[in-house]
């Protein structure tokens, strides 16, 4: 039916007569409405997301470290971009041999870039600018700028002020990703001799909030002892909920959206003149930077509070659902999982591993959005769901989805020996859940958009520590693929691995401040390794690009 008719068709009232072919319309348009037209963009590209998870999981696909290089300073990666010497330099992770995307001159102190957060163009949605439609990198410096820059020139594209030396911004974060963006302060603390002489601080964080794509200011608040307490340690904004930390391990809830509403004192936009506490200036530039123009003048309402050790409160699943540590230190690594609607512990709702092992066990929702819940320890993964308790629907119980295993069949642990001459010999200690000799996961990921969840297990043999990432089915933890790392992995080190659909990075920390980066990409061969020469194997080639020097294949 042509595009003209179907409209027609969809506006008629129920009660008009239908051509031949209306319900057929009517199907379409509810079907589009949902996102299963078939010849929406959408359709195809989870038809493809679909056909590459099958071509990674097949036996034949390998990934191979096609190049590593190593700076002496943190690296960072973001979408297929790698990013060294504080974002000045960017190399794309998506060809063979490593392309630099642009390098800029070292910065200088004062130019130093403290966080940074990747901004994707919004579908559906007319932007003022040609350069809104491209990724960009908002990023923070030390001297209290928000610039946005290209993800693929560093160009700088917007550069707003944000406040003079009174406030150090510090932290970047989403309320709502890729819609509204935070920018917190550093904890606010007087000098020594100042609180010596028994002067108060009372400000305790900045906030300040924007829009993005375009970029525009909602607002800049305090977090005030006299308002929120003397014992405030940290503050953040989630979700359009205002979360505040206490130094006896409480955590309270603020609605964010209604502290706007109700205590905002004038609307500010940026580029634009203001005249504020006798100050006259231009929104977002130098010297003046941003108004406080969210005043607190009252405790806001309280949504809720929890006491938890270390302030860890966790909130999702279906129904709502939270999850803390009960505020004693003999209860770490236990974990409540509780009814946010009433408070009522779930049925099965207490988590304990009873772990023996020097880095502690963790647990947090699933962010599939399935409500899930994922507790890892050293060898046991569980993924665990919520549901309701047979012939009792008010109630909820926490049971076991599936659970992954570590390979744990070659590790003998006995406590009692026999010497050469026959002599029983007991051992004064047990091994550790995580000790280095046993496989154990140290990084458990969930791939979102080929629905992958994946596992990083280390064992130590000998003097050297062996990774290996797998692969599972995020419905039933089935093994689907296994990758083994290349490079040596020391557990006392700092490690991150990102698998982004065809590419696998793992980025190391060593003492001294040394980073590497192993980039992986997937190759299809169905040629065994050990037809291969050996030469090929081993080959390796070193080049020096940018100033840097890269080893690849």
């Amino acid at each position: 039916m042509r595009p003209q008719a179907a409209a027609s068709a969809a506006s008629r009232g129920r009660d008009a007569p239908r051509g031949p072919g209306a319900h057929n319309v009517c199907r379409l348009l509810s079907r589009r409405a949902h996102g299963f037209y078939a010849r929406d963009a959408g359709v195809a590209h989870r038809k493809n997301l679909g056909l590459l998870r099958k071509i990674i999981c097949q036996e034949s696909t390998k990934f191979k470290n096609v190049w590593t290089t190593h700076s002496a300073s943190p690296i960072q990666y973001e979408r297929g971009r790698i990013y060294f010497d504080n974002y000045q330099c960017c190399i794309s992770s998506i060809a063979r041999e490593p392309r630099i995307l642009y390098q800029k001159p070292k910065c200088s102190k004062s130019e130093k870039i403290e966080d940074a957060l990747l901004l994707e163009c919004p579908l559906g949605e007319m932007l003022p600018s040609p350069s809104d439609y491209k990724s960009s990198l908002i990023v923070l410096t030390v001297q209290n700028w928000l610039l946005r820059l290209s993800a693929d020139s560093g160009e700088i594209l917007e550069k707003i002020y944000l406040a003079g030396s009174c406030c150090k911004f510090r932290y970047l974060s989403w309320d709502t990703p890729q819609e509204v963006m935070v920018v917190k302060s550093a904890q606010n603390k007087l000098p020594a001799a100042a609180q010596q002489a028994g002067i108060q601080q009372s400000v305790v964080f900045c906030l300040a909030v924007f829009q993005v794509l375009p970029l525009s200011f909602i607002g800049m608040l305090e977090i005030n002892k006299k308002i929120f307490g003397n014992s405030v340690t940290d503050v953040a904004v989630s979700n359009g909920i205002l979360i505040v930390m206490y130094s006896m391990g409480l955590v309270r809830l603020y609605n964010f959206q209604a502290i706007c509403e109700e205590f905002m004192e004038q609307p500010f936009g940026l580029g634009h003149e203001f005249n504020w506490n006798g100050q006259v200036g231009i929104v977002g530039k130098y010297p003046f930077g941003l108004p406080c123009n969210i005043k607190i003048t009252d405790t806001p309402p309280l949504l809720f509070e929890a006491s938890s050790l270390e302030n860890a409160f966790q909130i999702g699943g279906y129904p709502w659902h939270y999850i803390i540590t009960p505020n004693k230190k003999k209860h770490k690594g236990v974990f409540h999982i509780c009814s946010l609607k009433d408070n009522a512990l779930a049925k099965n709702g207490i988590q304990d591993m009873k772990c023996c092992s020097l880095e502690p066990d963790w647990i947090y929702f699933h962010p599939d959005m399935s409500g899930r819940i994922i507790h890892v320890g050293p060898n046991l993964i569980k993924v665990l769901k919520l549901k309701e308790v047979k012939n009792n629907t008010d109630q909820i119980e926490i049971a076991e989805d599936f659970t992954i295993v570590a390979n744990r069949e070659n590790c003998v642990n006995n406590t009692v020996t026999v010497t050469a001459s026959g002599r029983a010999v007991k051992k004064r200690y047990n091994l550790l859940d995580d000790d280095p000799e046993q496989e154990t996961f140290k990084i458990v990921d969930y791939e979102d958009e080929l629905d992958l969840l994946s596992t990083v297990a280390v064992t130590e043999i000998g003097a050297d520590g062996r990774a290996h990432l797998d692969f599972h089915c995020n419905d039933h933890g089935i093994l689907l693929k296994s990758i083994p790392l290349l490079e040596s992995w020391d557990v006392t080190y700092s490690h991150e691995v990102y698998f982004d659909k065809d590419l696998v990075l793992h980025i190391e920390q060593k003492p001294n401040r040394r980073f590497s980066c192993y980039v992986y990409q997937m190759v299809c061969d169905t040629a065994k390794d050990d037809e291969r020469p050996s030469h090929e194997k081993t080959e390796r080639v070193f080049c020096k690009k940018g100033g840097r020097i890269f080893e690849y294949m």
